[in-house]
Formats: structure tokens, C-alpha cells, sequence
């Protein structure tokens, strides 16, 4: 199944069958104080930063959250992806629990964005969804409802299974439907992970979607977090992940996902591999 994501002048597939998709994180004020004082000071041109540093990096798409507090989204959000997306080809994934705020930003974002997100939550759906609709654009729905995060694959899978039959009412494609099977601290605890993996392999194997996670939160309070991280990539995509929220500054958890699509065979010839390190060596010699 391929979700197809599109910016001003890029077009990114999901699938099992194509390389890894990095979705840039660092565009969320959540613990950043740098970032969250940018805001409220509306100095935008620190996102634009952020953003053309994620794309050098190799970020395939771009997430834009701006809610911190004080931030009044629906003004502050579509003013910054029309921003970022003035500087940036690649894709925008519009990030905000606010149904006003992501409408306000569909209709300035250029291309086919991915609209983040959706819980299995009646009252979420019903607002959400609609807009992915109306927009035609995919969406991302989260493993969760009104009684929060389930600690079983059965109840996370089954949330998954609602989000997709609503979607698929109102006429969404299943293609347009990604799962965030959620990615909870292993420091807290040890069988999350064990939970979060058996789940993205049961919706893709049994609902053929495309599943993205945050994937840092993993190695959340914990030491060496790049050796965990790294690790939950190669595990993950073994499991049907297609898509990570992540930090592709970090180069060691770029160079795993490059090195984890040439053996699991989505690198041919191993062109993105070899080309990450020929820029990596030029980039010495300047």
C-alpha cells in the first residue's frame, strides 16, 4: 500500500516496498525552551532555520507544531507553514490537537500535506477525519482513545481498526490512513516497546497500513538514547514501520535507517547509501 505525500515541488512515497520516510521532529516547542521563546516572540524565521537544517539533513517531510503556551495556533500555525513551505520543497506534516489550527493551515499548505492527527476518540474522528476528506489529504490516526494509551496490542489494534472503517466511510482511501501505534518510555516500562512492535506488525500485516512513530520517545530518561533509538529503527522496520518522527540531525540515526533499507532491500544498489557518505566526505574536504 502506498501513502503518497506531496510538497511545493517533492513527492515522498510510503510504503513497505520504499526507503524509510524521515519525518523532522525538531519543529515542536514541547521541551524545547529555544524553540517555544521563538514563538512568542513570533520570530518565525527560527522555524524556516530549523526546517531548511532538517531537509540538508535528509528529512523527506517536515512536521510543523507550534503549541506551547500563550500561542494562539490557529493564527501562529498557518502563518508557519506558509513560511517553511516558501522555503522548502519537501513535504509538511501539519501537527496540532486543534481542529481550527489545521484547517487554517490546509488551506495555505501547498502539495498533498500529512495531517497530524487523529485519536479513536467518536469526537476526533468526527472533526479530523472530515478535514482529511475535504482536503484530500492523507491522515495519521493514533492508537489511543478516551481512556488514553492501551498497554495491550488488542485494544491498540482494535482502535486502529475503527479509525480506519470511519475514514473509510466517509470515503477516505485506506492508503490515506497511517497509524501511529504510539512509542512509549522503555525506562518506564520494559514491555512498551514489545507491545508497540506487535501492534505495527498486526496492522500491517492484517490491514495492509503504513505505520510512522515518534520514535525518540523510546529512550526517553534514559542514557545513550542514539544506541536505543538506533535500535528500535532496525526493529521496527522489521515489523512494518514505513515512516519515523525523528531527528535527522542525529547522523548515527540517519546512517542506521540507510543502512537498515539497503538490507531489507529498499536501496537499490545501494545509491542513497553510498551518496550519504560521498556527501559526508565532500563536506570534509570544504
Amino acid at each position: 500500500m502506498k501513502t503518497i505525500v506531496e510538497g511545493k515541488a517533492a513527492t515522498v512515497t510510503i510504503s513497505k516496498e520504499s526507503p524509510t520516510v524521515i519525518i523532522g521532529e525538531r519543529i515542536n516547542p514541547t521541551g524545547k525552551k529555544k524553540l517555544a521563546a521563538a514563538l512568542k516572540d513570533n520570530n518565525l524565521d527560527y522555524i524556516v532555520q530549523e526546517a531548511l537544517k532538517q531537509v540538508e539533513a535528509g528529512a523527506h517531510i517536515i512536521d510543523i507544531n507550534v503549541g506551547a503556551s500563550g500561542i494562539v495556533e490557529e493564527e501562529v500555525l498557518p502563518e508557519a507553514v506558509r513560511m517553511v513551505t516558501e522555503a522548502v520543497d519537501v513535504p509538511i506534516c501539519i501537527d496540532s490537537s486543534k481542529p481550527a489550527a489545521l484547517e487554517a493551515a490546509l488551506k495555505v499548505c501547498p502539495g498533498r500535506p500529512l495531517l497530524n492527527s487523529t485519536t479513536g476518540e467518536e469526537k476526533s474522528m468526527r472533526v479530523i477525519l472530515p478535514l482529511a476528506k475535504d482536503f484530500n489529504v492523507p491522515v495519521i490516526g493514533l492508537t489511543m482513545d478516551e481512556k488514553g494509551i492501551p498497554r495491550d496490542t488488542e485494544t491498540r489494534f482494535s482502535i486502529a481498526e475503527k479509525i480506519l472503517d470511519y475514514a473509510v466511510k466517509l470515503g477516505i482511501a485506506p492508503e490515506d490512513v497511517l497509524i501511529d501505534v504510539l512509542v512509549m518510555p522503555v525506562g518506564a516500562d520494559t514491555e512498551t516497546a514489545k507491545v508497540t512492535f506487535e501492534t505495527a506488525r498486526r496492522i500491517s500485516d492484517e490491514l495492509g497500513l503504513n505505520i510512522v512513530v515518534g520514535a525518540s520517545n523510546v529512550s526517553h530518561g534514559l542514557p545513550d538514547r542514539k544506541v536505543i533509538n538506533s535500535t528500535f529503527f532496525a526493529l521496527g522496520a522489521m515489523c512494518g514501520m514505513t515512516a519515523y518522527l525523528t531527528d535527522p540531525t542525529v547522523t548515527e540515526l540517519y546512517q542506521t535507517i540507510l543502512a537498515v533499507d539497503l538490507l531489507l532491500g529498499r536501496d537499490e544498489w545501494a545509491t542513497n547509501y553510498i551518496a550519504f557518505y560521498r556527501k559526508k566526505e565532500s563536506s570534509k574536504g570544504s
